[in-house]
């Protein structure tokens, strides 16, 4: 069954057809009629079937007619982050290319003026964060007694990250009739509890059961020693035909530490974690989108809805902390059937193999266990990279002033003098006083002793004890 089927106008089929799809996924065949029927709509689906094109391609044609007023935004879609948000955008841009709709973008990191702006002139599809958002409407900048349409998307994600408050906060201060399109991958209770309070007699949509893989994702586990993670990761990273791939840390501090460690062995790598600046998170993101790096080395935040079509692996550095995590990092690849692969990295540790029953629990497949991996040797790269240990450094990286110090030391105790310790204070001190330049000295000679000793500091001091 092609996209024609599906009710949508010949505009919007027009811009599928130029964004190369034929035929629609699962979710998209079932959820597409039931929006453009004006239904409310409960979609439940793994990461990766296609949920942002069943909501916003019948919008467009909902959209189409009517017109935006200023600070009246006519929908709205929520999204759990910046970068989900922004790809959202780009879905817009790309189906509504044949319609005269307007949109405006609410995202953190970015200047409010800006947002303002976009919201005076109207918008027919707002997309935002629930953060910036309630920021925007408590400025009094923004109405929300003007939608249409409400889309509250990956609502799991909305969980984990701790804004389900925030999401009802909104619901309820839309209060005009509307319709609301809820998906998401897994429904926890309290998913299901929203759900009950803010849809209407929704159509239920499941095209997959809940926190299932993707069959086309060939899955590997690796068992190796805590010391050896790193290089374990750049063996496989050498040894795969990778075209590009996702690595994924549990915390943002071992994301930047694993970024140095393979950028200092050569790897065109990036990394993307939420300390970032936005401009610089959405620059590496088109860096690898457009293949100008082929890894790209993130945490969590990244790991619900990037949409880069063709990722051939996933790399998991850490065992993720939630089982349903886990499916939502390799969801990043074997998208739109083609084929994938997904290896996590683990050790020994009871830590690691609890959440490893966690998750075979949860996918109810066990993951192909390769043990016992032969670490072979590799050439140390040409600089110093952090995984020289501070006391693995060869003496010449030592501070050469603590060696002198050593030798005065042992020097004076030879000849039976004690070593004064004040010396090396003294000469801390002295260099943090000013010196003069060739061209800064005084013109007039210095005023002191002159060319001469005074005979008594000639004189021999006995430093021994009496």
């Amino acid at each position: 069954m092609g996209f024609d089927r599906l009710g949508l106008s010949d505009p919007t089929l027009s811009a599928v057809a130029d964004a190369g799809y034929s035929e629609p996924t699962p979710i998209q065949a079932q959820a597409i009629p039931q929006v453009l029927m004006g239904r409310d709509v409960l979609g439940i689906a793994q990461t990766g079937t296609g949920k942002t094109a069943s909501f916003t391609l019948p919008m467009i044609d909902i959209l189409s007619e009517g017109r935006a007023r200023a600070r009246m935004p006519r929908s709205l879609i929520l999204e759990p982050t910046r970068e989900l948000a922004a790809q959202v955008a780009d879905s817009f841009v790309k189906y509504g290319k044949n319609h005269k709709l307007t949109m405006a973008l609410l995202i953190g990191g970015v200047n409010f003026a800006e947002q303002e702006k976009a919201l005076d002139r109207g918008a027919d599809v707002l997309i935002a964060t629930p953060g910036r958002l309630l920021d925007h409407f408590e400025r009094g900048k923004l109405l929300l007694n003007g939608i249409d349409i409400l889309v509250v998307d990956e609502a799991d994600r909305m969980l984990d990250m701790g804004f389900i408050p925030d999401v009802e906060k909104i619901c309820e201060r839309i209060t005009k009739k509307h319709q609301t399109l809820f998906f998401s991958a897994t429904m926890p209770p309290v998913i299901q509890r929203l759900t009950k309070q803010f849809l209407d007699d929704p159509k239920k949509i499941e095209v997959a059961r809940p926190a299932t893989t993707a069959s086309t994702i060939e899955q590997m586990l690796i068992e190796v020693g805590p010391r050896d993670k790193r290089k374990a990761l750049r063996q496989m990273l050498r040894e795969e035909e990778i075209k590009n791939g996702i690595i994924f840390c549990n915390r943002k501090r071992d994301v930047k530490e694993v970024y140095l460690s393979l950028e200092s062995h050569g790897f065109s790598v990036g990394q993307l974690h939420g300390d970032m600046e936005q401009s610089d998170r959405m620059e590496v993101l088109r860096k690898f989108k457009e293949n100008e790096i082929q890894l790209l080395c993130a945490s969590d935040v990244a790991a619900r809805g990037l949409d880069v079509p063709d990722v051939s692996h996933v790399f998991n550095f850490d065992v993720p902390g939630h089982a349903d995590d886990y499916v939502h990092r390799i969801g990043r690849t074997g998208r739109a059937g083609r084929k994938g692969k997904a290896i996590t990295i683990t050790t020994k540790s009871k830590v690691d193999n609890k959440l490893l029953e966690a998750i075979e629990r949860l996918t109810k497949s066990p993951l192909k266990r390769i043990e016992n991996l032969e670490i072979k040797p590799e050439k140390r790269p040409s600089r110093q990279s952090e995984d020289i240990k501070a006391d693995e450094k060869p003496a010449e990286h030592r501070p050469a002033r603590r060696n002198e110090r050593t030798q005065d030391r042992n020097r004076g105790r030879n000849q039976g003098r004690s070593y004064d310790r004040s010396n090396d204070r003294n000469n801390d001190r002295s260099r943090d006083k000013i010196k003069f330049a060739p061209d800064d000295m005084p013109k007039e000679p210095f005023v002191g002793l002159g060319p001469h000793v005074p005979a008594f500091l000639l004189k021999e001091v006995n430093l021994g004890k009496k």
